[in-house]
Formats: structure tokens, C-alpha cells, sequence
């Protein structure tokens, strides 16, 4: 197996758990699931489900970044939502951060996350 490379910033919520922002093995970075949380205060941004997403995609471009990527460089996105009325929200604003061609994607409808978020992202990038 390649190396593993432990990616971390601190423009991006810090783990709360055991595990890291994300791990480079060879050309592949997996990027572990980010929440709304503000990398400052690690409290969640809003209530508001936009904003909500809002964060969750600025942490992930902090990940992609650290990592020497950046978001276009995404290959395959999960969305895990705990109401999955607020899908038309997210490709809204998903359409803010990404151009065609658009990664892979699926949308997960969960009861809930971590912290009590109502969104959650994780996914692969190839750089």
C-alpha cells in the first residue's frame, strides 16, 4: 500500500473524534465528513439551514486546499441531510462552488448527525 499522508488545518473544524481531516494515499484524498462547525469557536455557524451549507462547503475547500486540491478536484461528494426537503438548497448553493463537469454525488436522508447539524459532506478528491 502507498503512504499515507495525514492531512490537517486549522482553517477547518478540527476532529472530534477519532480521525483525521482527511488522508492522502498516493494520487487520492479521501476527506473525512465536515459539519457546520466554525474552525475558530468549533460551534455550529447558524441554525439556518443555508448558512449550514454555506460552512460545510468552506470547510471542505479549507481540506481540499491543505491537501494541495482544490474543490473542482472532487471526484465523488456524499450529502447527508436530515430533511431531504432542503435538496433543491443544497444544489444551489452546491452550484457556488462547483462548474461541469460535476463530481459523482448522493444524497443521504439520515435522522441526524453530529452536533445536532442538519448537513454533513465528506468525499474524494483525485489531484
Amino acid at each position: 500500500m502507498a503512504e499515507k499522508i495525514i492531512i490537517a488545518t486549522d482553517k477547518a473544524p478540527q476532529a472530534i473524534g477519532t480521525y483525521s481531516q482527511a488522508v492522502k494515499v498516493g494520487s487520492t484524498v479521501y476527506l473525512s465528513g465536515q459539519i457546520p462547525l466554525d474552525p475558530k469557536t468549533m460551534t455550529m455557524v447558524s441554525d439556518d439551514f443555508a448558512e449550514q451549507v454555506v460552512q460545510v462547503f468552506e470547510n471542505l475547500t479549507a481540506v481540499c486546499d491543505a491537501a494541495g486540491g482544490k474543490m473542482s478536484d472532487i471526484v465523488k461528494l456524499n450529502i447527508f441531510l436530515t430533511d431531504l426537503s432542503h435538496f433543491a438548497t443544497v444544489n444551489e448553493i452546491m452550484s457556488r462552488y462547483f462548474q461541469q463537469p460535476y463530481p459523482a454525488r448522493a444524497a443521504i436522508g439520515v435522522k441526524e448527525l453530529p452536533k445536532g447539524s442538519l448537513v454533513e459532506m465528506d468525499g474524494i478528491m483525485e489531484i
